[in-house]
């Protein structure tokens, strides 16, 4: 195997990997919400994250039997419908001092995907081949968009949030 298919494989498996946390935490974060549209908006976000871990996965193997990728197979269209809303319901407000998980979640949330958007526009960047620079490129986009939804809510709930529970700067 030559040196640019390994290294091709290393960024596969850094986004297998990625994906894959990206999974698990949103199944948690759906299990461990009680607001009703958080626990659907998770649950959307976790089968996304499946969606791009299995195209990934489908990639590397791909790349390590036949050393290209696979566009044959197309990443599934993501569902614009709930790009704009809000993560969860506005029933959320009224329990907000109590609201440390989802506020969490939040943060946590906007750290996975700023780091895998980075991570797929540094892929995008890297490759002269424009079927792959347009995989990333719409991974990196997908990963945006989460960002964005995540930005957005905390936006909305922060300062009830830190008013709540008394955490102004001193």
């Amino acid at each position: 195997m030559n040196k640019k298919t390994e290294e091709i494989l290393k960024g596969l498996k850094t986004a297998i990997e990625a994906e894959l946390t990206g999974l698990e935490f949103y199944k948690n974060a759906a299990k461990t919400t009680s607001d009703p549209l958080g626990k659907e908006t998770f649950s959307r976000m976790a089968k996304e994250e499946l969606g791009h871990f299995n195209y990934l996965r489908h990639q590397y193997k791909s790349v390590l039997e036949k050393g290209e990728y696979d566009f044959t197979k197309k990443l599934l269209k993501k569902d614009h419908k709930h790009a704009g809303s809000p993560i969860f319901s506005d029933e959320i407000k009224r329990r907000i001092k109590d609201s440390h998980f989802e506020v969490s979640a939040l943060t946590i949330g906007m750290k996975l995907e700023l780091d895998a958007m980075k991570f797929y526009r540094a892929c995008a960047e890297k490759t002269d081949n424009e079927d792959v620079k347009k995989f990333y490129t719409e991974l990196s986009d997908w990963e945006k968009d989460h960002y964005r939804a995540f930005e957005q809510q905390l936006d909305m709930l922060k300062e009830d949030y830190f008013q709540a529970n008394n955490f102004v700067p001193m």
